[in-house]
């Protein structure tokens, strides 16, 4: 659903696992990783939206996660010039999402990328809580900045050295890129 300034109503969903890592995804068939996130349809409220791209997306259900909590309100972010469809009606130049921030509660293996006819990823792996600030595309980078700002206190607070958990070979390329980086101490 796109609003009246032409910005599409999402959900961006962000899951935490027990040692306050988060679950990065990367997009089928691109060098891009992401959250994941959703449009919001008309007759559903962001929640239900978040419940039901939660399912398509990574095969996980309400009983699989506990809702920390959400940003307080719509954080907007514009496409460049070059990604807009202008031919398209609505006009959509951005996205407008809630934030929300999970637990996983079940075992990392229920993840399953291929609960939809057409999956928006194909792999994920577990990364820590400021990771994704250095990889996200660039015009989304305000608005990951402020969710994770804003939604990192219902985290339980850590400190820890970058590690990673990878659940699939497939987050090998991330790790090799990422290991020629210096090891930073977050706070």
């Amino acid at each position: 659903m796109i609003d009246t300034d032409g910005y599409r109503m999402n959900v961006g969903i962000i899951i935490a696992n027990q040692n306050g890592q988060l679950l990065w995804a990367k997009r089928i068939r691109q060098n891009a990783w992401q959250f994941p996130q959703g449009g919001v349809k008309a007759h559903e409220t962001p929640k239900r939206a978040l419940f039901r791209e939660l399912h398509e997306e990574l095969g996980l259900t309400t009983k699989q996660v506990h809702v920390l909590g959400a940003t307080r309100g719509w954080l907007r972010y514009r496409l460049p010039h070059h990604l807009i469809r202008h031919h398209q009606r609505p006009l959509c130049i951005g996205q407008k999402q809630i934030w929300y921030i999970l637990r996983l509660l079940s075992d990392d293996g229920n993840v399953n990328l291929e609960c939809s006819n057409s999956p928006e990823f194909d792999q994920w792996l577990w990364v820590d809580y400021w990771y994704p600030l250095t990889e996200v595309v660039y015009f989304k980078k305000e608005v990951y900045e402020n969710a994770l700002e804003e939604l990192h206190p219902l985290v339980s607070p850590y400190k820890r050295r970058i590690t990673y958990t990878l659940p699939q070979t497939a987050g090998a390329n991330l790790l090799t890129k990422y290991k020629d980086k210096q090891n930073f101490l977050y706070r």
